[in-house]
């Protein structure tokens, strides 16, 4: 009984972040009180969806969204806030999850899915369904993007992009191409796209 009262009722931080713009713009994205949680800060988020207002045209109504990481769904929420037609958010955290939904259902976004259980868990059932962005923000320093890497090409459309977070420089050996990048404090974000797939791209505009 403890246990659905804590899932129904998550503790808040003092702190809230806000959608930047769209839709819900200014709407405030609790932050629970868990370990680790680290939300995209507005600044950041202001950012990407500037580049991706240049790569797609400012036409979001056709992308397919995938949150791996959503934590408090900063990105995930962005990205439906901009109007996006489907965003899945995935989060393991129970109470991270329930503060998802009850934000998704304030909104009444139907067009968000959130999906408790681990990226990798959930990469495994997800390898039919193409994504136009997937928003890769995991927690540091426990190697999760060289964990998931060999998996992403799979989940991405032909022109597919790849937003991450990383405490770190991307290191040279990760066959990407890297479109954007900056850095906020100590971390390090990109929009990449991968090189195999933009070759693949070149090939085939070649042969038409």
């Amino acid at each position: 009984m403890n246990t659905t009262k804590a899932l129904q009722q998550p503790p808040m931080k003092k702190h809230v972040v806000r959608i930047v713009g769209g839709e819900y713009r200014r709407t405030p994205i609790p932050v629970i009180d868990q370990p680790g949680l680290r939300p995209t800060p507005d600044r950041v988020r202001e950012t990407l969806f500037n580049w991706l207002q240049h790569f797609w045209a400012s036409d979001f109504t056709d992308k397919r969204v995938l949150d791996l990481f959503a934590g408090t769904g900063a990105l995930g929420f962005e990205a439906a806030s901009r109007g996006v037609a489907h965003v899945q958010m995935v989060e393991n955290n129970p109470l991270a999850v329930a503060s998802l939904r009850s934000l998704r259902s304030k909104l009444k976004a139907d067009h968000i899915r959130i999906h408790q259980g681990s990226a990798t868990q959930v990469l495994q059932r997800l390898n039919n369904t193409p994504f136009d962005l997937i928003l890769l923000d995991p927690p540091f320093d426990q190697g999760w993007i060289a964990r998931l890497w060999p998996s992403l090409p799979e989940l991405l459309s032909p022109t597919g992009l790849v937003y991450i977070e990383s405490e770190a420089p991307l290191p040279e050996q990760l066959e990407c191409e890297i479109l954007r990048q900056a850095r906020a404090g100590q971390v390090h974000f990109y929009l990449i796209r991968f090189a195999a797939m933009q070759k693949t791209d070149n090939n085939r505009d070649t042969q038409t």
